[in-house]
């Protein structure tokens, strides 16, 4: 499984653990888009890196972090194709890929502490898209995809 991760300033420490912890398991292999430090950069950048890079298939999915995980989830969603869900929990990591099949993890680095973070990243991972029923819901989203 290839995951590609991106951050802002705000998150570059979390994503840091991120791929640390990833970077541990078998079978995974991280790519990196950046930022590479706490320097302020801009998120949007870093969230249509890793999107771009999920829907040409060059990794099977991305976590993106900023301070809250809301703004560059909102830049991410901007490329078709794209299903990034901030989550805050592990209850949201796994329902938003069985129902949403949700193709980007975001997180805050603000909102959520080091050990959930791992915890939400792992959940998603694990999580398999049901289909059936969501389905329907996840072609209706992508026919109002207009970008």
């Amino acid at each position: 499984m290839k995951i590609a991760l991106g951050a802002d300033h705000g998150g570059y420490e979390l994503k840091e653990k991120i791929k640390q912890h990833l970077s541990k398991k078998e079978g995974i292999e991280v790519i990196d888009f950046g930022t590479n430090s706490t320097e302020s950069v801009d998120y949007p950048k870093y969230g249509h890196l890793v999107a771009n890079s999920v829907v040409n298939k060059e990794v099977d999915f991305g976590i993106l972090v900023c301070g809250t995980g809301i703004g560059i989830s909102i830049a991410a969603n901007k490329i078709k194709g794209i299903r990034a869900a901030n989550c805050t929990n592990t209850t949201m990591a796994k329902l938003t890929r069985q129902h949403n099949d949700a193709n980007i993890l975001a997180l805050g680095a603000r909102i959520v502490g080091d050990v959930l973070a791992l915890d939400i990243v792992d959940e998603f991972l694990a999580a398999s898209f049901e289909g059936g029923r969501h389905q329907k819901r996840i072609d209706e989203i992508e026919a109002c995809n207009l970008f």
